[in-house]
């Protein structure tokens, strides 16, 4: 009967080895984190937030057609007629009447870039703390540990995009378009560009002691990403030398298709293409960051 009972507990204590479970143990600690501590997300929305409220709000570009210095002088331009032309400006413009809905689809794109450029600061701190060494002592896979780290951040970008994207309907988003699988295609854009630029910053954080070093790579491409792309301004417009930049830019075609979905504005490119070249993406960075973890990821 001992017998029998020692060999019960021995099966009892058997340790998960499957990916699965070690890929969600993982994941599990990273997201603790951040939703026991809801200051940090916080501050996370903070930055958005600033841009929906002040830049999105300050920067009233219907205004510029509706005021009365756009009417000519001499001419007796009903108010109604200014305010069709103005939307036809803005609608050939930006593909919206409302420049505050433009900006505010594009910052869903850049909340879950911000959470993706910071997915890679928490292998440095694993290193540091000792954690990495202890966990590179277990049968979990290495290409598992990157991956928790990248699954951490889609959820986190997706949660935030969520409120910021809520926050942005109170504020004055055009929601006339908007539908379930709407924003069903917009959460599957914004997860292959977070899948993407997480496995980007992860590998680049592979071999890092040191903080303050990925801290400096994340400020250098930050505002050069956003820019190069159509998170705040339409890529037509932009000079000739940057248009390239903004086309191959996966944020430009995570932003427009969010666009396309939410406002029903005309796309750069057609959302098959879009999402193409998306999903080529996310699976070219996350497959080269986890044949970097097997060679490159040590104690």
């Amino acid at each position: 009967m001992n017998v029998q009972t020692s060999v019960s507990n021995d099966k009892n204590l058997e340790v998960d080895k499957s990916p699965l479970h070690g890929l969600w143990a993982l994941t599990n600690r990273e997201l603790k984190k951040w939703y026991k501590r809801p200051f940090i997300l916080l501050m996370s929305l903070v930055q958005p937030l600033i841009w929906l409220a002040l830049f999105g709000r300050a920067m009233n570009i219907n205004a510029i057609f509706t005021s009365g210095s756009f009417n000519i002088p001499g001419l007796n331009i009903p108010k109604e007629a200014i305010n069709q032309i103005s939307q036809q400006i803005m609608k050939s413009a930006f593909g919206t009447s409302d420049y505050f809905s433009f900006l505010a689809v594009g910052m869903l794109s850049f909340i879950a870039l911000f959470t993706a450029m910071f997915s890679g600061m928490s292998i440095v701190w694993d290193r540091r703390l000792g954690f990495l060494g202890k966990v590179l002592s277990t049968p979990i896979s290495r290409g598992i540990i990157p991956l928790s780290k990248v699954f951490n951040a889609v959820v986190r970008a997706i949660v935030q995009a969520s409120i910021v994207l809520i926050i942005a309907v109170f504020l004055g988003l055009d929601i006339s378009q908007i539908t379930l699988s709407s924003i069903i295609g917009t959460y599957a854009a914004l997860f292959l560009m977070v899948l993407g630029f997480s496995s980007l910053f992860v590998m680049l954080a592979l071999r890092s002691t040191s903080w303050e070093t990925q801290q400096a790579i994340v400020n250098l491409l930050n505002m050069p990403l956003i820019f190069a792309s159509n998170v705040m301004f339409p890529a037509k417009y932009m000079p000739e030398w940057l248009q390239p930049i903004v086309n191959i830019n996966p944020i430009s075609y995570a932003t427009d298709i969010s666009r396309q979905l939410l406002l029903g504005a005309p796309g750069m490119a057609s959302l098959a293409l879009d999402f193409l070249y998306l999903g080529t993406f996310a699976i070219i960075t996350t497959a080269i960051g986890i044949i970097l973890s097997w060679h490159y990821l040590s104690k």
